[in-house]
């Protein structure tokens, strides 16, 4: 998709926004942050922009109003918050009731109910995989390591429980070793997923110098894919290597890559695999 006017980057956390950012600034592309309070990289900061927190949303639509900002952007994680305890301003009360209505009916209810808030103001919304191009995962193999029929085995149904888990609006990954569910992602995230696995005994699982199984990343069927889209980097297959998986995969087009380059430098030297599985 082509660029479509400055942007307004609202980060959380994560190498995401930053990739985002990164991107735009390669490109000249006008760029306006709005770095999440207890979330966004301190990297952030050099970035034209402001800190805000996330109930702040009349102070977050004023400022990307002033800077000119036409899109937005919302990239990184954040974690949902106690409502309780969290500060908004006058137009954060006014929205909160809907926003905690939302949030009762999952994740990505709570989702679509911001993105209409930015909509309804006027701004448009870009995935930050439009942004990032032709960073997505291809089909097939990226690096030298190809999985084996086993292997491959395990991936495809570790991409199938993870898209039965996001009917359910449950997360977004699963872990599969020997044709066993081993983990599958909730809320916690991937990385805590992975370093579960790494717990397990043994005998479950693969080791470094004797890798088995594979993580599988998919997106939620339900879930807006402008907002949502499944990441992985060089730290998930550091994190994949260590629990002894033989690789890592996502459906093509689907999942969004974080330098990719710097990925298959990691892939070949790990010896994982990262495959993309045509949909």
């Amino acid at each position: 998709m082509a660029a479509r006017g400055k942007l307004g980057l609202i980060a959380g956390g994560g190498a995401l926004p930053l990739a985002v950012a990164a991107r735009c600034e390669a490109e000249g592309r006008d760029l306006h942050l709005i770095r999440l309070a207890g979330f966004a990289d301190p990297h952030l900061a050099r970035y034209p922009g402001i800190e805000a927190g996330m109930a702040e949303i009349g102070r977050i639509l004023s400022e990307m109003k002033s800077a000119g900002c036409e899109v937005v952007c919302l990239a990184g994680t954040v974690s949902r918050p106690d409502f309780k305890t969290l500060r908004p301003d006058l137009k954060g009360a006014t929205l909160l009731p809907g926003i905690i209505s939302a949030a009762t009916r999952g994740d990505d209810a709570l989702l679509r109910k911001i993105l209409s808030i930015f909509e309804a103001e006027g701004f448009a919304v870009e995935g930050a995989d439009d942004i990032l191009g032709g960073d997505s995962l291809p089909t097939g193999a990226l690096g030298r390591v190809h999985p084996s029929v086993e292997q491959l085995s395990d991936l495809r149904k570790a991409l199938h429980v993870a898209e039965k888990s996001g009917e359910l609006d449950i997360g977004q990954g699963a872990v599969v070793c020997d044709g066993l569910v081993l983990a599958v992602e909730a809320q916690e995230g991937t990385d805590a997923m992975l370093r579960r696995v790494a717990g397990l005994p043994a005998d479950l699982r693969g080791a470094p110098g004797s890798p088995k199984g594979a993580l599988g990343k998919a997106p939620k069927p339900i879930q807006d894919l402008r907002v949502d889209m499944p990441v992985m980097g060089v730290r998930t297959l550091e994190l994949a290597a260590e629990a002894g998986l033989a690789g890592v995969g996502g459906q093509a087009g689907r999942l969004i890559l974080i330098d990719r380059p710097a990925m298959i430098e990691a892939a070949d030297r790990l010896g994982l695999f990262i495959w993309g599985e045509g949909v």
